[in-house]
């Protein structure tokens, strides 16, 4: 009888010590995931800020799809305005002189790493699966200006992760929460997640 007392003391210590760790356990591999992937998906999203800034100097305004954005800078080139004379001297403003070259937007964007092919894909999603992307005009204070918009939906990159069940180890976590730079109601290029 002492055996068997034994052996089920045993096991109870056992099966206690494997749930200590399986609680242990989930909290951080969940930590490390979402780390590991809003980390991919930042860099992401600022390659395309990058993008979208340059696509503005070229264009003037931002591109509201993937496809136009990739082919101007692509096969555009990107404005530099040199001023000869001094602008703020009032009295020789008639000697100023504005020279414009170009340089082809493509250099810029090697030189930046951004990769135009692959730029739009969510980092950890199902294959093919895109930011979504707008852009438009609106009046701010009496000015017409650009606005942009890119990003996507924290469980669309957090896979088996993507369960509102998770936000017991954060409290900050949505999972239906958008991680973005932009915004289309004001004229801002910061992230979320800044």
């Amino acid at each position: 009888m002492k055996y068997v007392i034994n052996a089920l003391l045993i096991l109870l210590i056992a099966y206690l010590c494997f749930r200590l760790y399986s609680s242990i356990k989930e909290p951080i591999a969940f930590g490390d995931v979402k780390n590991k992937r809003v980390n991919a998906v930042v860099a992401q999203l600022q390659q395309i800020q990058k993008a979208q800034e340059i696509y503005r100097d070229i264009t003037g305004e931002f591109a509201a799809s993937f496809d136009t954005l990739t082919h101007v800078l692509k096969y555009d080139s990107i404005p530099f305005v040199n001023l000869i004379g001094d602008p703020d001297d009032p009295e020789n403003m008639d000697k100023v002189e504005r020279v414009v070259t170009y340089s082809p937007a493509i250099d810029t964007i090697i030189a930046l790493g951004i990769n135009l092919d692959s730029m739009m894909y969510v980092p950890f999603a199902d294959r093919g699966t895109k930011f979504d992307i707008d852009a438009d005009t609106m009046t701010y204070q009496n000015s017409m200006v650009s606005v942009t918009e890119v990003g996507t939906r924290w469980r669309v990159f957090m896979g088996k992760f993507a369960d509102p069940l998770y936000q017991k180890y954060d409290s900050a976590y949505d999972p239906d929460a958008r991680i973005k730079f932009g915004d289309m109601n004001k004229p801002t290029l910061t992230g979320n997640w800044e």
